[in-house]
């Protein structure tokens, strides 16, 4: 299904279209991040991860000004869905998502996690993001979106990567969009999901 948030664009003359969830566990989920396949490029500046981009039933980032305004005024829930390239899927939900606005560098608050596939964002917790032409990470040695080839909340640097290289097979290395703490080393995914929705709806 797909809905018009106009109202977190009224300096704008057009409407974001958002992808939302109706099925899983009740419905009601905003999809934030999508990846199906490799077609559409997630090495980006720090704009186009603050405006977004993609096709919001295809691959998609929402955009972290429209993330920022989902969160901040109710406690949102966070879910992440992963597929690997065998078939098998895994989730992993947080009770507690919310990042920060463009002044704290979208600083992620998380917590709360239940799930099969680890707390791929135990590390990332408290962290601001970055990307290739703007490093917020903690890593004094490199820039970890250059090394690791995405965008994220990195410390020094991650134990998930969503935003980075799609593989389009399975392959082993931390640049690829892994989630480390599923299968305890960085295997490239065949498809992941975020999505929010109120942390009251259950």
């Amino acid at each position: 299904m797909l809905m018009e948030f106009t109202q977190f664009f009224r300096s704008r003359s057009h409407g974001q279209k958002v992808f939302c969830d109706m099925t899983t566990k009740g419905g009601g989920w905003t999809v934030i991040h999508n990846r199906v396949d490799g077609s559409t490029d997630f090495y980006r500046t720090w704009n186009e991860y603050k405006e977004g981009f993609g096709n919001s039933s295809h691959n998609y980032w929402i955009g972290n000004d429209i993330i920022h305004l989902l969160t901040k005024n109710k406690l949102q829930k966070l879910r992440v869905e992963l597929q690997r390239f065998s078939g098998e899927k895994g989730y992993a939900e947080y009770s507690s998502f919310l990042v920060g606005n463009g002044n704290t560098k979208y600083k992620l608050t998380v917590s709360g996690f239940k799930g099969n596939i680890g707390d791929g964002l135990v590390n990332q917790n408290g962290m601001k993001f970055t990307t290739k032409d703007q490093d917020n990470d903690i890593y004094n040695d490199y820039n970890c979106p250059t090394l690791w080839h995405a965008a994220w909340w990195y410390k020094s640097c991650h134990t998930s990567n969503l935003n980075g290289v799609y593989a389009r097979t399975s392959v082993i290395g931390a640049k690829y969009n892994a989630w480390y703490t599923w299968k305890t080393q960085y295997e490239s995914l065949k498809t992941t999901r975020m999505m929010i929705r109120p942390a009251d709806l259950g």
